[in-house]
């Protein structure tokens, strides 16, 4: 009886965990702005950021962006269907040997992965290292999505190890 409860309450949290990850594969799904969301700029930006940053012969240690909708018509923390898409970047990092690394600036368009459009400025030390409307190739076909499986329920697998004592032979 002992085993069959904690079968049962291991395919619960299994269930439980399979929802989870679908609901957040819909909220990424459902951002606001045709799909320019604040979390996709921000990690778009990060890439786009760090390749062009090493372009310039900048050693990046490590570089940490985060986003937010700018106030263009909407009041609270997401814009009105009919309103402009703007997202503040602000990333910030750091070189190989220690120089701080500040990346930031409004973006309007973004393919997830693969490029950001609006305004940027990047600076290590204080010392502007670009001024740009872009980084990336808005050209490149988006990276892979999650997209949640069809045809169901998810599939629950359950293992359930035993111990066989005396072991034979011992």
């Amino acid at each position: 009886m002992g085993v069959s409860r904690r079968m049962r309450g291991r395919a619960r949290l299994v269930g439980v965990a399979g929802l989870v990850a679908v609901g957040g594969g819909a909220v990424v799904a459902c951002q606001p702005g045709g799909g320019l969301g604040s979390a996709a700029v921000a990690h778009t930006t990060d890439r786009t950021a760090t390749a062009a940053l090493e372009h310039r012969h900048v050693n990046v240690n490590w570089l940490n962006c985060t986003g937010g909708y700018r106030d263009d018509g909407a009041r609270g923390g997401s814009p009105a269907p009919s309103a402009t898409t703007v997202v503040s970047v602000d990333c910030r990092g750091e070189t190989g040997d220690g120089r701080k690394i500040v990346v930031a600036g409004l973006v309007t368009k973004a393919v997830d992965g693969a490029c950001v459009r609006g305004d940027l400025t990047a600076r290590v030390d204080g010392r502007q290292v670009f001024r740009v409307d872009g980084l990336g190739d808005c050209a490149a076909t988006p990276g892979p999505t999650y997209r949640p499986p069809t045809g169901g329920r998810p599939t629950v697998t359950v293992t359930v190890t035993r111990t066989v004592w005396p072991v034979p032979g011992k």
